[in-house]
């Protein structure tokens, strides 16, 4: 027995010699190096290219396996992946590799730069896959990042570059958690720096923060509210369910509107309409007839569909405010009274456009807001930010009536 254990013990010992004279992967050039690979990584995930960021990380593991920022970064990839997939199976593998990724770059994190890299980039895995806990697990990683942001010198930092970039995604992870004012509260320590590599991004997003506070004041959100206004673009079942949830559309328009009978229902469902998580609120504003959010004929099903993934643009929502409006009113007027002017007031819009008079209406009531350069930016869509503030400065004219 004692022999046979000899024997064991030494075929052991001969393969882990074996294993550790294993050749080393050669640099193919001077720009193959584990460091260039996870910033070209990190690059390209700023561009939205995730699976050439992937082979980025891959390469950079390849030639320094214990390389934690790399790690980190393809933790990062599989948290981005779970995070818009729809397959449950799928969206579960993806979220688990993304946890094992980032719990090895912790544990292979050496000096104090790539420590700080690697809790970063964990609150931004986190705030991607947004499972039970991830916001409390992401304040945790902030406030180790901070200890650490202490005692690191930002040359070292390949990719982050300032130590400012934790307080900025831990102030997206705030947005998108819904505690908007304490993103409010990170941001302004960004923009309160010297301006650095994340003081653009924090900027455009401190706009859109405020906004929703804003809104906030004199109303408290829904929890279904929150989730719409951090969307970068929000659709039309968005719009449909924000109208009947927080505006209470159907209480509003009720007697106000001549109905044929107590019960008026819609004429029809769109197909597309059934079983979507929103099709009382969508029905509802079928119901009422709310221009700009009426079903659309389909030439390929020969259908009136509702359309409710579409992004909803900004002269689309500003039809849809002034119709409430007229209605809310009874000014039928409304609709025409800015319709022959020979100069537009806006230098993306033409006077002759479909869409001029509903722009002026909603921008004179400031419900909707142009850019500085006086440009409206009819075809962009429309963002959950903005959103909220138009429909709770409609609700405050809601209250005047």
């Amino acid at each position: 027995m004692m022999r046979r254990y000899a024997i064991f013990l030494g075929v052991l010992i001969l393969l882990l010699s074996f294993a550790g004279c294993a050749k080393k992967v050669t640099p193919q050039h001077i720009e193959d190096n584990p460091a260039h690979h996870y910033l070209m990584g990190m690059e390209l995930i700023d561009q939205g290219q995730t699976d050439k960021a992937f082979l980025r990380f891959e390469r950079a593991v390849v030639l320094d396996d214990e390389y934690a920022p790399a790690i980190a970064g393809k933790a990062l990839v599989y948290a981005m992946r779970a995070a818009v997939e729809t397959d449950n199976g799928y969206k579960s593998a993806d979220s688990e590799r993304a946890i094992d990724q980032f719990d090895k770059a912790v544990s292979e994190a050496g000096d104090k730069a790539a420590k700080f890299s690697v809790y970063v980039t964990g609150i931004r895995v986190y705030t991607h896959l947004a499972s039970r806990g991830w916001l409390s697990r992401a304040e945790d990683l902030h406030h180790d990042a901070k200890l650490m942001a202490k005692n690191v010198q930002e040359d070292d930092l390949i990719y982050y570059r300032n130590t400012e970039a934790v307080d900025y995604f831990m102030a997206e992870a705030f947005f998108k958690g819904g505690e908007f004012r304490k993103s409010e509260e990170l941001l302004g320590v960004v923009l309160g720096a010297a301006p650095g590599k994340w003081h653009d991004k924090a900027n455009a997003l401190y706009e859109r923060v405020q906004k929703i506070v804003r809104a906030m004041r004199n109303y408290t959100l829904t929890d279904v509210a929150k989730k719409i206004a951090v969307k970068d673009s929000v659709d039309r079942a968005d719009v449909a369910a924000l109208l009947v949830d927080e505006l209470h559309l159907d209480r509003l328009f009720a007697g106000r509107i001549p109905a044929p009978n107590s019960g008026m229902k819609a004429e029809f469902t769109p197909a597309d309409v059934v079983n979507h998580m929103f099709e009382p609120e969508i029905m509802t504003v079928i119901k009422w007839k709310v221009r700009g959010l009426q079903p659309m004929f389909d030439q390929k099903t020969h259908a009136f569909l509702f359309y409710p993934a579409d992004p909803m643009t900004r002269k689309e929502l500003a039809f849809v405010l002034e119709d409430v409006l007229i209605k809310l009113t009874g000014d039928e007027s409304m609709s025409s009274q800015h319709l022959g002017q020979s100069r537009s007031l806006y230098p993306d819009v033409t006077a002759t456009d479909a869409w001029y008079n509903a722009i002026v209406t909603v921008v004179n009531r400031n419900l909707m807001e142009t850019e500085l350069s006086g440009a409206f930016r009819p075809d962009a869509n429309m963002d959950g930010a903005d959103l909220i503030l138009s429909l709770m400065r409609l609700r405050n004219v809601m209250n005047v009536y």
